[in-house]
């Protein structure tokens, strides 16, 4: 959570079109997790039954990022990481039907503690503003994750979790690929070594670890347990970016966090 975490002023950071940020973050974290499965010698190889929701996957995570990435543009980095952790409640709601787990209150409950949280981080959400439309984005980013999430948890065991990333990364490199033809992308040649930390750790070593952690969660505790990723992003962005959070942040914070704790002691017990 930590690595994945610096999306949020990095995606602040970068001065390209989103499509452009994402492309490029997509390939460079793709040669990497290449180079890094062939050292391991990790096989490649993939049932054909699985192609399709390996693919689908991607075409999710590509949708996740560039909503997520549209909404900091619109916003900032408290607003535009905090919209997207609906998905823990969103989740709690889709695991159950999708695989078809028993439904727990309480995942509901820490979820709904993980919203309120959120109210109080953006308790004065102007729906005239251009907020409105990067929390929507948000939204829908944190819609895009759950089914992601939720799909790749069918297939971690079958399969290594940086397998599984590159092949995502693939698919959404060939989809953005256009976009560095048609959009403005000279701004790499300035902007290379945030993209390649954005690349290498935020994307190839924080996603991959995430994957992996599957094995030893439902999708539902991990994304709650993930709601440390807005606090270590906010606190990310006052170092670097100087935006620094109101009281109601900080109580929103600890809402989160309180959440995260509950999880972490259910889970160990």
């Amino acid at each position: 959570m930590l690595l994945i975490s610096t999306s949020g002023a990095l995606g602040r950071y970068i001065d390209m079109p989103v499509p452009v940020i994402i492309c490029f973050r997509a390939i460079l974290a793709g040669i990497l997790l290449f180079v890094f499965c062939r050292w391991r010698k990790i096989s490649f190889r993939t049932s054909s039954k699985d192609r399709p929701t390996i693919i689908l996957s991607g075409v999710l995570m590509g949708l996740h990022w560039i909503t997520y990435f549209y909404a900091l543009k619109l916003s900032n980095v408290a607003i535009g990481m905090l919209s997207i952790f609906t998905y823990p409640v969103i989740t709690a709601l889709l695991e159950p039907i999708v695989l078809k787990t028993k439904f727990q209150k309480a995942h509901l409950l820490l979820g709904l503690l993980v919203l309120l949280g959120i109210y109080f981080l953006v308790p004065d959400l102007d729906f005239s503003h251009s907020y409105t439309k990067a929390v929507v984005l948000g939204v829908i980013s944190a819609l895009c994750y759950s089914l992601r999430n939720l799909i790749m948890k069918t297939k971690v065991g079958e399969y290594n979790g940086s397998v599984l990333m590159w092949y995502q990364l693939i698919v959404v490199s060939i989809l953005l690929l256009p976009f560095l033809f048609i959009m403005k992308s000279s701004g790499i040649t300035q902007q290379w070594f945030p993209m390649l930390i954005l690349a290498f750790l935020t994307t190839a070593i924080g996603h991959t670890l995430f994957l992996v952690s599957f094995k030893r969660f439902s999708i539902t505790t991990a994304s709650i347990i993930s709601g440390m990723q807005p606090v270590y992003g906010i606190i990310i962005a006052i170092i670097f970016l100087n935006e620094i959070p109101v009281f109601s942040t900080i109580i929103g914070g600890v809402l989160i966090l309180t959440s995260v704790i509950i999880e972490s002691v259910r889970t160990y017990r």
